[in-house]
């Protein structure tokens, strides 16, 4: 059974809606909390949910022939499948300085970082393909998700590109653990930015050999349908998960 079988989906979705409210008012000691199943049950009719969130895709590599690139490519158009409206982007368009304080002071957020940080504040949901290097992330993602949680003014929200956004994780690796041990630091680093990150993921392993081979432009696919089915049902879970949690666009 799934984590939205668990429970309904609107009891699950308010649970999160009062959760953000609460870590929003007392900080990180909630994260290790224990409440009784229906504390945060709602009392009256819950909001309508979004029609379309919209979700943005990449992967945290830049080499051509990136295996979570190809991973990206087949989770967004499982995403788009599942109902909402997905931009698929590369960091390799978007290329950054290593963040260096000082060069931050000179000269403010470099003007790609200021791109992808719109980009995600503009987006509802995020789905990351993230390879792993040495059992962490990748040195660019890492850069990226460095650059885009400065404060670019005294008034804006503090981590408002991740603040209440839904994150979906997925790897591709050559190792036997298809990435796994990467997914542990990216989901302790966006849990800790303020992002909700589902708890299920998907990593696939001996990547060299898994994904068909396909026609130019056209997207790939995976061999083993049950992992293909596994990023289709990830995907459901962040699309669904995200029209109810309704997370901020600004």
């Amino acid at each position: 059974m799934g984590f939205l079988g668990m429970c309904g989906t609107q009891e699950f979705a308010c649970v999160l809606r009062a959760e953000w409210r609460l870590k929003e008012t007392i900080g990180p000691p909630f994260l290790h909390a224990k409440f009784p199943r229906d504390f945060f049950l709602p009392r009256g009719n819950i909001q309508p949910m979004m029609e379309t969130p919209r979700i943005l895709v990449f992967a945290g590599s830049l080499r051509a022939g990136s295996f979570n690139k190809k991973l990206a490519r087949i989770a967004a158009e499982a995403v788009r499948d599942a109902g909402a409206e997905v931009t698929l982007i590369d960091l390799l368009d978007f290329p950054m300085p290593i963040l260096n304080q000082d060069d931050e002071d000179a000269s403010g957020l470099p003007e790609n970082a200021r791109k992808v940080k719109a980009l995600f504040r503009s987006h509802h949901g995020v789905l990351i393909a993230s390879p792993e290097y040495n059992s962490s992330i990748s040195g660019v993602l890492k850069n990226t998700i460095d650059w885009i949680s400065r404060e670019e003014s005294e008034e804006e929200p503090g981590l408002v590109a991740f603040s209440g956004k839904t994150f979906a994780l997925v790897s591709a690796s050559p190792g036997a653990l298809g990435g796994m041990r990467g997914l542990v630091h990216l989901r302790s680093i966006l849990g800790a930015i303020g992002g909700f990150v589902l708890p299920g993921q998907v990593s696939i392993s001996k990547a060299g050999d898994a994904f068909d081979a396909a026609e130019e432009d056209a997207p790939p696919r995976l061999k083993d349908a049950r992992k293909q089915a596994q990023i289709e049902e990830l995907a459901k879970a962040l699309v669904e998960v995200t029209r109810r949690l309704e997370p901020p666009t600004r």
